[in-house]
């Protein structure tokens, strides 16, 4: 089962650049890359209802006509 500290302890490793992740719990998990760091992250966040996306940023605009 897994939690939300367990997202942000993932969150935090990938941030740092880190590939050895421990949880809460006391599991210990050695990634072979970001993109199965990030895999786990977002399968995580589904299993808890969360979202992964990346915030999304919104630039105005406007124009003399």
């Amino acid at each position: 089962m897994w939690t939300e500290a367990d997202l942000a302890t993932l969150n935090q490793a990938i941030a740092t650049g880190a590939s050895k992740v421990r949880f809460a719990d006391g599991r210990e998990v050695t990634y072979r890359s970001l993109a199965d760091m990030r895999s786990t992250r977002d399968e995580i966040a589904a299993a808890l209802g969360l979202t992964a996306e990346a915030p999304r940023t919104t630039y105005a605009s406007y124009s003399r006509d």
